[in-house]
């Protein structure tokens, strides 16, 4: 089907400002191309008025579609493409991906402080242990590395304080051997805690508090949120050519 002088003109638009395109956003085109112009306008705001690099914002790309909530692996491979046309490196983009797999532990964060409360409910819990040497260490350790110290640790480390070893040494790596800069590591984190599949507000207040003490600026900060608000059209984007194909089917 040829395109009308609209749908060309649309189009040419977002390989301009987005420097991509696919058969998901021909789909997207044919269907409705007023919404995909729409759509172009909302996600184009970081990359017209936006100050992070252009790869930074790839990465952050990477970071809200790679994480466990998510896993639109379409967006992945094309962010991932886009981050190394823009001069990222495997190293840099496999950072980003190491970083965002701690989102697995909000399981603790959010549990823990369940299990303690159901605990002293029941009368089985009069407060919390004083640390053993162990357990300071431990916390000396992630203080060192990660670079600070949160109050929703305290009770996972009281607990569970092997498992809070192994998630140190885990969630580390990237800080002890990554080559990203400290801000962005924790834009990062503040991209897939804002998310709207995740919307984890305890860690998204912390990493935007190591994110200014590192030296990003709230317009940065708020350029990540940007980036991560666009999630929702993962919906057309997975429908539109399904839509597509079985009104074709039907005609």
């Amino acid at each position: 089907m040829t395109l009308t002088a609209r749908q060309e003109e649309i189009k040419q638009e977002f390989v301009r400002v987005r420097g991509t395109w696919s058969d998901t956003w021909e789909s997207v085109l044919r269907l409705d191309p007023e919404f995909l112009a729409a759509y172009l306008n909302l996600s184009a705001v970081p990359w017209r008025t936006g100050t992070l690099e252009p790869k930074v914002k790839e990465f952050l790309y990477i970071a809200i579609d790679a994480n466990a909530t998510h896993l639109y692996l379409p967006g992945v491979r094309q962010h991932i493409r886009a981050a190394l046309s823009l001069g990222a490196t495997p190293a840099e983009i496999m950072e980003v991906l190491e970083l965002t797999a701690t989102l697995g532990i909000h399981a603790m964060n959010v549990g823990v402080p369940v299990l303690v409360q159901v605990l002293e409910e029941k009368g089985l819990r009069n407060g919390p242990a004083p640390l053993d040497e162990y357990q300071e260490r431990l916390k000396a350790d992630f203080t060192a590395t990660r670079g600070y110290w949160h109050s929703f640790w305290d009770e996972m480390l009281e607990l569970d304080p092997e498992m809070f070893a192994a998630y140190t040494e885990f969630s580390s790596l990237p800080w002890r051997s990554g080559t990203l800069e400290p801000k962005v590591k924790e834009f990062v984190y503040i991209a897939f805690d804002t998310a709207a599949t995740h919307l984890y507000v305890s860690g998204l207040k912390l990493h935007i508090e190591n994110a200014i003490g590192y030296g990003a600026t709230p317009r940065e900060i708020l350029e990540v949120m940007e980036i991560a608000s666009v999630l929702g059209i993962h919906s057309v984007t997975s429908a539109a050519p399904i839509l597509l194909e079985e009104a074709q089917r039907a005609t």
